[in-house]
């Protein structure tokens, strides 16, 4: 009894996930995982987007509108691209414009990190150390999607290792924060990307894993837009600065 079960699981789990790709290959999501794939990140398409409104309504200074526009358009992006993407993976879409998907797909996340660093390096006082925060997350951004569109998918490994780079080195700008307002939501959405990454390159050994990945990157998000909206947005209504 005991073994004929063991054998059903294993077949269950055959059917929720593929094996691994090759080395040099795509793996190939089961319908189920495609299914899950486009829902995780779907969900957020339209929150992101009223979130932004919600943001430039209550924004005091034209800086603020910049900085949170820069955030917002990133994060509805974010979600629309992996959506979009995932779509046509699920269809079997091939050519172009898969391929355009799925480079946008990994190059929007750099674009993501550092639209995240932004409103808190250009809205709170870092000590005099914010611009130089400032280009080093956006040159990160911009090494990042160059090297998705000239190695897309050969080197895996790097691919994280280069995520984790542009994510987590700016970071050190928190130790010139005068005011650490904020400090423990940056702290929770960082640590909980951190944790999704384990699940990031683990399709075909846990079923559902860039699922689960797209969940992470959600909870994240949320913890930085709470963190956003509770400490940045309207900050600057006091001092003198023109409303757009």
């Amino acid at each position: 009894m005991s073994l004929r079960r063991n054998l059903s699981i294993s077949v269950d789990l055959k059917k929720m996930k593929n094996a691994r790709a090759k080395h040099g290959e795509h793996y190939v999501p089961t319908d189920l995982e495609h299914i899950a794939n486009m829902i995780t990140h779907g969900i957020w398409i339209l929150p992101s987007l009223y979130g932004l409104k919600m943001m430039q309504e209550n924004a005091s200074s034209y800086k603020e509108v910049v900085t949170l526009l820069i955030y917002g358009m990133a994060l509805f992006f974010l979600f629309t691209t992996s959506t979009l993407y995932h779509c046509l993976s699920f269809t079997h879409s091939e050519g172009m414009w898969k391929r355009f998907f799925h480079i946008g797909d990994r190059a929007v996340i750099y674009v993501f990190i550092a639209a995240s660093y932004t409103p808190w390096l250009v809205l709170k006082d870092f000590g005099g150390v914010a611009e130089l925060f400032i280009w080093v997350v956006w040159v990160g951004c911009i090494l990042g999607i160059i090297f998705q569109f000239l190695f897309h998918h050969r080197y895996r490994t790097l691919e994280v290792v280069f995520y984790l780079i542009v994510g987590i080195c700016p970071a050190y700008a928190v130790t010139h924060m005068t005011d650490t307002a904020g400090l423990l939501e940056l702290a929770i959405g960082g640590a909980i990307y951190i944790a999704g990454v384990i699940f990031f390159k683990l399709d075909g050994v846990v079923p559902f894993a860039h699922a689960i990945w797209h969940c992470f990157v959600g909870l994240g998000a949320l913890s930085h837009y709470y963190a956003i909206n509770k400490y940045l947005v309207g900050i600057h209504a006091n001092n003198n600065e023109q409303v757009l």
